[in-house]
């Protein structure tokens, strides 16, 4: 016959094994990690989320010309182009063909914008003097940027494949299809001065 008193251990040696009775037991121990991941996750969401917030602030065209180094020379002549204003009403801003749109690539854009921070911070193209004296340097960097992604802010929106070359003009058909669609060049070997004016050595100002 068996033990009464043996049962009943054994009874309460299965409750006390249940995970659920556990929980009840230990509450603050089980609700405390609950509350460190939820916490967790709703502190990840909420930084992601400024921080994409920020992000896309700063890939827009008025951050863009925030500075008058910006909106009072290269924001000028961009109104005077064709990504400007045509006839299919189709614009491009200073992000669209300046920032990549792959998303590290545009990080590590944003990363070696900080020195253009600092130059504004600090007045080192606060004038059109001085923005003339460095335009040479500021756009080779920038040619040679685009020249080594193969010109990918182009083709974000200009897809060589989809050219309807009868639509161009002969010189534009031998040459884009001898040398962009064959590799042996990019858009901004061709392009330099399509949004910008091109800067002219011999008329920028010396300075000692």
């Amino acid at each position: 016959m068996a033990n009464p008193s043996s049962e009943r251990r054994g009874l309460w040696a299965r409750i006390a094994g249940n995970s659920i009775i556990r929980t009840m037991a230990r509450p603050s121990v089980h609700f405390s990690l609950a509350f460190l991941t939820l916490g967790g996750f709703v502190a990840g969401v909420a930084f992601w989320g400024a921080f994409n917030t920020a992000l896309e602030f700063a890939n827009t065209e008025k951050f863009c010309i925030g500075c008058h180094e910006m909106r009072d020379n290269v924001y000028q002549e961009l109104q005077g182009t064709i990504h400007w204003t045509n006839r299919s009403g189709v614009r491009a801003t200073c992000p669209d063909c300046h920032v990549p749109h792959a998303w590290t690539l545009k990080i590590a854009r944003k990363m070696a914008a900080s020195r253009e921070i600092y130059g504004m911070l600090f007045g080192v193209i606060d004038t059109r003097e001085k923005f003339l004296a460095v335009r040479p340097e500021l756009a080779q960097h920038e040619w040679d940027r685009m020249s080594a992604n193969r010109s990918t802010e182009c083709r974000n929106c200009h897809k060589p494949e989809s050219m309807n070359f009868d639509k161009q003009k002969a010189q534009a058909v031998a040459a884009h299809k001898n040398q962009l669609l064959t590799g042996e060049k990019t858009c901004i070997d061709c392009h330099k001065g399509i949004a910008h004016k091109l800067p002219n050595v011999e008329e920028l100002p010396t300075f000692e």
